[in-house]
């Protein structure tokens, strides 16, 4: 614990000491010769020694005051540089974007650099959570979340409509639908399960291939986990091709077969009451543009991997 005088004293001295002249620093802290004066003798006090002798219209700093000034006097320069920047840069605006764990990591975060890159003075954090966070407790501004009807009480934007499909580490070679009884199937648990979520039996049926003798060998209770497995060659994941989109352009892996079934749809949400020009309207119109242009191109790099089932 620091243990010092007032701070008015040390301000009254340091100005005093700085000017040599009591009705100078009093000019620059708007007192009173007075008021420094009385100051001055505080501190004196405080301190049990004499800064000053005091003469006939002159001051002159004693021992111990030649050897407090220079420190006071750096001290405040420093305080005074500090708020000068801390004034004179203005506040980034700062937009909080709630999502899940697998679309933050494996979707969003690989499109950041694009964003820094369009909006640089904008602070962004990202909110990884499988629980929803409420946009009305302030906790986030925006939020990125798979629904099938979302509340009335946000604004929703649809940014696209979550297909799964097998995908797989192009190291298997899985070409046709046999190969799938060779290598183990890999899926994960929903963290909120519902009836209408996709599975592997929906997808065989689907394709027109229930008639396999396969079933799911490898299990994850995350999301990421199932595709890191799949793109480490142990087996094929039934995945959401937006999740895995990242990895297929990359070509860690591959959408053997074409057909698709349906997920939930991906929105944007946010509360009812907009602010135009805002930096959440520029995160929000960026989300859109990329989530428009990331369509096109899945599309098309799906479709160049998979062979014909439909």
């Amino acid at each position: 614990m620091r243990r010092l005088p007032p701070l008015a004293s040390l301000r009254a001295f340091e100005a005093a000491a700085r000017h040599v002249s009591f009705k100078r620093a009093a000019v620059e802290l708007g007192v009173t010769p007075t008021a420094i004066s009385h100051q001055i003798r505080l501190l004196e006090e405080t301190l049990g020694r004499r800064l000053f002798e005091r003469r006939t219209r002159q001051v002159i700093m004693t021992e111990a005051g030649q050897e407090l000034f220079p420190a006071l006097r750096n001290g405040f320069d420093l305080m005074a540089g500090a708020v000068e920047r801390i004034v004179g840069q203005p506040e980034r605006p700062s937009v909080v974007i709630t999502t899940t764990t697998a679309f933050a990591a494996h979707w969003l975060v690989p499109r950041l650099t694009a964003f820094r890159e369009r909006h640089p003075a904008i602070a962004l954090s990202v909110l990884a959570s499988d629980d929803v966070v409420s946009l009305g407790a302030g906790k986030a501004d925006l939020a990125v979340r798979l629904s099938e009807k979302p509340s009335a009480e946000l604004d929703a934007r649809p940014l696209f409509l979550d297909r799964f499909a097998p995908v797989v580490s192009p190291a298997l070679n899985i070409a046709e639908p046999v190969d799938l009884e060779r290598t183990a199937l890999i899926q994960f648990d929903w963290h909120h399960p519902r009836p209408s979520m996709p599975s592997w039996s929906k997808w065989l049926a689907a394709a027109g291939l229930d008639h396999l003798r396969i079933a799911p060998e490898l299990r994850f209770n995350e999301e990421s986990h199932a595709l890191q497995a799949a793109i480490a060659g142990q087996g094929v994941a039934l995945f959401s091709l937006t999740i895995a989109s990242d990895a297929l352009r990359r070509g860690l892996l591959v959408q053997p077969f074409q057909t698709t079934i349906p997920g939930q749809s991906y929105y944007l949400l946010r509360r009812q009451k907009r602010v135009a020009g805002s930096a959440i309207e520029a995160v929000g119109a960026w989300l859109l543009e990329q989530a428009a242009s990331a369509a096109d191109a899945d599309t098309f790099a799906a479709g160049s991997h998979a062979t014909g089932i439909s």
